[in-house]
């Protein structure tokens, strides 16, 4: 493994499609951090410090947005680009996600060419395309 690849955290409650956004990033060569639910990735985010973070709003235990506000007020974690994946589409709620500090908002479901190009954009990694 070589010490450029980025790490992606996806954050994402259900299992199917945590799993397919993770087929996604690995198949680009990105590391995967799965995690099934909000509260506990909050630790593992100051840990790892991901190059890249996957979060969807509608979380069973802590809103999706809460983990973002907290991202973005530690110091050590507030550069992290996080692009919110969620099936909350409405205008309303992209400006909330906005507001709270992400760095892209796209709605399910999320095409792979979508997500690569999202995921890329963030990281200021030129495109394949």
């Amino acid at each position: 493994m070589t010490s450029t690849q980025k790490t992606v955290m996806i954050i994402e409650d259900e299992p199917d499609a945590a799993e397919l956004f993770a087929e996604m990033m690995r198949v680009n060569g990105y590391r995967v951090i799965k995690m099934f639910s909000s509260a506990p990735a909050i630790p593992i985010i100051s840990q790892e410090k991901p190059d890249v973070i996957l979060l969807d709003v509608m979380m069973p235990d802590i809103s999706g947005l809460e983990v973002l506000r907290f991202i973005r007020r530690e110091p050590e974690l507030a550069s992290i680009p996080v692009i919110i994946v969620s099936a909350k589409s409405m205008p309303s709620d992209i400006k909330n996600g906005i507001e709270a500090g992400a760095s892209m908002y796209l709605t399910k479901p999320v095409g792979f060419q979508d997500l690569k190009q999202a995921v890329r954009k963030v990281l200021n990694e030129p495109s394949s395309e």
